[in-house]
């Protein structure tokens, strides 16, 4: 199935170049704004060391680190140790902290990042944020609201005009709100949309960030989800965008930790299907990136089990939640080939693929391969809608052809 077999991406991720912020804020936050800056760990830096083990990242005195600045907080360029590795083979995997010198082009530049997609078979990517973290956190957390708002905008405006502006039709504009005023958020979700976004990447569980929950009362929310259901606008929600990920222990090792981390798409799923979300915004989607799909028909069971159960349920949501899954949830997979087996129980229209470069977990550079084993034995029709038909529809994204720029 190889042969012209294409992928549209749905989960990759950006490691944003150092001008972002520096070329679009205006001259009086160049200063305080998002910056890059080198700095020598010192055995004295007592701070920055905690801070680059708190990431997982190895302190090495003897070697400078190239780190973002903003306000009074430092995160490394290469935002994760696992986060920057695609073309390098697992036995080079380390934490150590990579300047931008130091990582192939792709990572940062969009037709460089075009390139390696025609290498291995993708269509079109969608990408995540990474300095800002998947939600855009960094901004929430900051002191000057007036500031971040315009790191917001500014990040949209280089998503929507240079990332996917350098590549029409390869890539596909994913943009960020201000997550801590909902009015502000929604006056963000029209004019990207009005720009061309194709989807807004939100936070997992609101709640954990400090912020009301999808369940509020008071419909905290509700103008956010009515804004994007209106302007067509997916809700893109990648497991660990509530900053918080299921833990066992805080001495647990990085890689139980990674294996944990597809959990979160599970309990989210769970959580927003017994919100009633759905119910009052019933055009709204969500996506839930990089959480496979495995686990998905167990998630439906004990869904409508509770339902028929627990009578709070049936006071919020006047049908089955599967319903709503099936209605408004999709699914993303990378690598599940437990999930691929049982695709009628989950929906053959509700299964996006994606490749997580360039992440350790990414299929790069043999995402065709990988495809065209997880889409062995099923019809034309139906490998088209999972490597790119469905993701195609949600995201209203008409694809150039491969090798086109």
């Amino acid at each position: 199935m190889g042969e012209g077999l294409a992928i549209v991406s749905v989960d990759d991720h950006i490691i944003e170049p150092a001008g972002v912020w520096q070329d679009r804020l205006p001259k009086r936050y160049l200063e305080v704004g998002p910056r890059v800056i080198v700095r020598d760990v010192g055995p004295e830096d007592i701070e920055l060391a905690a801070m680059l083990r708190s990431r997982n990242f190895t302190v090495d005195t003897k070697r400078p680190v190239e780190l973002w600045a903003y306000e009074d907080t430092l995160v490394p360029t290469s935002a994760s140790g696992l986060g920057a590795v695609a073309g390098r083979e697992q036995d080079e995997y380390d934490f150590a902290p990579r300047s931008f010198a130091e990582m192939p082009a792709a990572y940062y530049e969009p037709l460089a990042r075009v390139r390696e997609m025609d290498r291995d078979g993708v269509l079109g990517s969608l990408a995540f944020p990474s300095y800002p973290r998947f939600a855009g956190q960094i901004f929430l957390e900051a002191k000057d609201k007036d500031l971040a708002l315009l790191c917001v905008q500014a990040y949209n405006d280089w998503m929507i005009d240079e990332w996917c502006g350098s590549a029409p039709g390869r890539l596909i504009p994913l943009c960020i709100v201000p997550l801590w005023d909902p009015q502000l958020a929604v006056a963000e979700i029209e004019r990207t949309a009005a720009k061309g976004a194709r989807g807004i990447t939100f936070t997992e569980n609101p709640w954990k960030l400090g912020l009301p929950s999808i369940h509020d009362g008071a419909g905290h929310w509700d103008p956010v989800f009515a804004a994007m259901a209106a302007a067509d606008l997916p809700l893109c929600i990648h497991i660990g965008s509530s900053s918080a990920t299921v833990i066992t222990a805080d001495d647990m090792p990085p890689s139980v930790r990674a294996g944990f981390v597809p959990f979160n798409g599970l309990i989210s799923c769970f959580d927003w299907l017994l919100s009633g979300v759905f119910v009052r915004h019933p055009r709204l989607k969500l996506a839930i990136s990089e959480g496979g799909i495995g686990w998905v028909p167990f998630v439906l069971e004990r869904a409508d089990w509770t339902w028929e159960h627990q009578p709070d349920t049936r006071e919020r949501l006047p049908e089955l939640p599967s319903h709503y899954y099936h209605q408004n949830v999709y699914g993303c997979v990378i690598h599940d080939p437990h999930g691929m087996e049982i695709i009628e129980k989950i929906g053959i229209d509700k299964i996006m693929m994606e490749t997580d470069y360039p992440h350790s977990d990414s299929t790069w550079p043999n995402s065709i391969r990988y495809a065209d084993k997880a889409l062995a034995g099923l019809d034309a029709q139906t490998a088209y809608q999972i490597s790119r038909g469905n993701a195609e529809r949600l995201f209203r994204f008409k694809p150039s052809a491969l090798g086109s720029l």
